[in-house]
């Protein structure tokens, strides 16, 4: 499982390799690609910046004042460092790349990833979600009498939801690779049939 503070690094490498921006900007677009259900502080934020300094991947450039404020803007920029370990952590292709916490970011900038290391990804992801929805089946057809009506619902709402980005995976995969057949079905049955 990647460490948040390298998911934070490689988040802030990415957008920064886009442009240069300044720490409000950074927070904003990093709640944006971190999701609802992951909000990035300034207390999680600014230590990893100057974390991020400290080994010269980015630096600090001061802008000037502006008429609102007297104190002059820091503006961040990747350094050519900063750019080979973007690049570096982007052609990673082990589990840390489709884990849940990694996953998600190393997707917003795919399009800086090379198409076998994107397939890989990919295929890591899905085979690791397949995994993942063969137990909860499993765990389903032993403990469905046991549940109540409520817990079962958000059970089953869980698998549909894997079942569904299987799905979104798997198209992914085909259209990397120049294949736009129709999606297949999920490799696991449905809930509640037998």
């Amino acid at each position: 499982m990647a460490r948040r503070g390298d998911t934070i690094e490689l988040a802030v490498l990415g957008l920064l390799h886009e442009g240069p921006m300044h720490g409000y900007e950074l927070r904003k677009r990093l709640n944006l690609m971190l999701g609802w259900g992951r909000v990035l502080s300034y207390g999680s934020l600014y230590p990893a910046l100057k974390k991020m300094l400290r080994a010269n991947l980015i630096t600090e450039v001061s802008t000037t004042t502006t008429p609102t404020s007297r104190r002059p803007r820091i503006v961040y920029e990747v350094t050519p460092a900063g750019n080979e370990q973007f690049q570096r952590l982007m052609s990673e292709v082990g589990p840390t790349a489709w884990e849940d916490d990694n996953f998600d970011i190393r997707f917003a900038f795919f399009s800086s990833t090379d198409m076998e290391i994107r397939l890989r990804v990919l295929e890591g992801r899905r085979s690791r979600l397949q995994e993942r929805l063969a137990r909860v089946q499993a765990e389903l057809a032993r403990t469905q009498a046991e549940v109540d009506r409520y817990a079962g619902e958000l059970q089953r709402h869980g698998v549909e939801s894997v079942e569904r980005e299987v799905r979104w995976l798997s198209d992914l995969i085909r259209a990397e690779r120049g294949d736009e057949g129709p999606a297949t079905a999920p490799a696991t049955k449905p809930v509640g049939t037998d």
